[in-house]
């Protein structure tokens, strides 16, 4: 079997500190707000509709940035692979409201405190990414 998954690596800034929303789903793994994609649903749409739903967070998509992961999972008796393609959005303003039947947790950390988070190298190597989009985005503001 094989699933599709879209989500956002979402960021903020605290008195000018990027913070990075991280979540922790019912399981205890910390990663970024994803989910499945619905039928005639558009990668970004499902990404963006996923944080809506998971943090109540309205971001905007920052053009450029894309990083994906692949990996196997267990349902049931079936295993599953797995692909989850991020995008990088920003918000501001907005408070974070976890979806509490899905999410165990739901934070803003900054980049050292969510490395330290992550259990698993993908997800770090995403946050790695995003956090270096970000700091060239701003050198060329």
């Amino acid at each position: 079997m094989y699933e599709r998954s879209c989500g956002a690596v979402v960021f903020t800034r605290e008195n000018g500190i990027v913070k990075y929303v991280i979540v922790r789903q019912k399981g205890g793994i910390w990663g970024f707000p994803k989910g499945h994609s619905k039928k005639f649903e558009s990668q970004k749409q499902t990404a963006l509709r996923e944080v809506q739903e998971e943090v109540g967070l309205t971001p905007e998509i920052i053009p450029g940035f894309q990083e994906q992961e692949m990996y196997n999972t267990q349902h049931g008796k079936h295993s599953v692979n797995k692909k989850v393609i991020y995008f990088l959005a920003y918000y501001q303003d907005q408070p974070i409201v976890m979806q509490k039947d899905e999410l165990s947790k739901a934070r803003l950390a900054d980049y050292e405190e969510a490395m330290s988070l992550m259990g698993f190298d993908s997800k770090k190597r995403i946050l790695t990414a995003a956090d270096s989009f970000i700091r060239e985005m701003e050198k060329q503001q």
